[in-house]
């Protein structure tokens, strides 16, 4: 069984470990990863490189450092890229980003997925600048390491829980700015209900920076279609693209087809 079909040592299952593994030591060595991973050497150098592409960690003679604010977030961003489902997901949403474009993100362990997806792309870097508007603070600070991205933080009040920022001055901040396509996480979508999110406050900037966007696209795993939560985003007919994982409720995934959303399964 090969590192690409056994789903303990897929690609991002190893990140996640490694990262965790910094977290602790600060350094990691090839041979310490490879033995911890059961993975050959050459596959721990190229997991390295990427990382290191990625600024995630910093390479130094014979393995790597911990180098980035990533290991200070709580353990469901990092964790989240062991999740096989929701890294299709951010990859096919960034696959879908054009150079030069600006590209709102708003908080939650999709979208800061879809952000390191975005910001990973070669041929954006090739292509110039790109520019991404969030109100997560942790996208901003992964994304301002980047040299090919402006990065546009919003200000407002602060949520731990989601390292999100939110409220009048987050509002005031995306009311003058105009963007290409908004890339959104939300907590439930239904043909019926839309979009929906738990918190008001944070429905409410989604909801701007859908305004202020030409294009709209939801990240949504399968498990969130036909859901519905506490407050309203938008109606599925503002939606342009759904990307979410395979096994989706087909009924769902047909209404959604029917209100005219593009849905992307992967």
């Amino acid at each position: 069984m090969t590192d690409e079909t056994d789903p303990a040592r897929n690609r991002a299952s190893r990140w996640s470990v490694m990262l965790d593994r910094l977290a602790t030591t600060g350094r990691l060595g090839v041979g310490e990863a490879a033995e911890l991973l059961g993975v050959s050497e050459a596959t721990i150098r190229r997991d390295f490189s990427e990382l290191a592409k990625r600024q995630l960690v910093a390479r130094n003679h014979g393995g790597v450092v911990a180098t980035s604010v990533a290991y200070e977030l709580p353990y469901r961003y990092r964790s989240s890229m062991a999740d096989d489902d929701r890294t299709r997901v951010a990859e096919a949403a960034a696959a879908l980003v054009e150079p030069g474009q600006v590209i709102g993100l708003n908080g939650g362990t999709t979208t800061t997925a879809t952000a390191r997806a975005i910001t990973a792309r070669e041929d954006l870097a090739a292509d110039g600048e790109i520019t991404i508007v969030t109100n997560a603070l942790n996208i901003a600070t992964e994304a301002v390491l980047r040299p090919h991205v402006q990065c546009v933080s919003l200000g407002g009040v602060a949520r731990p829980e989601s390292y999100e920022v939110t409220g009048p001055l987050a509002t005031l901040v995306l009311q003058q700015l105009w963007i290409d396509v908004a890339i959104v996480g939300v907590n439930a979508l239904s043909a019926r209900e839309g979009a929906t999110c738990r918190h008001e406050e944070e429905a409410a900037i989604i909801r701007t920076m859908i305004e202020r966007a030409q294009q709209v696209i939801c990240v949504a795993t399968s498990e969130k279609l036909g859901m519905r939560t506490f407050a309203s985003i938008c109606p599925a007919e503002r939606i342009d693209h759904l990307v979410t994982s395979v096994g989706a409720d087909r009924t769902e995934v047909e209404a959604l087809r029917a209100a005219g959303v593009q849905v992307h399964e992967v």
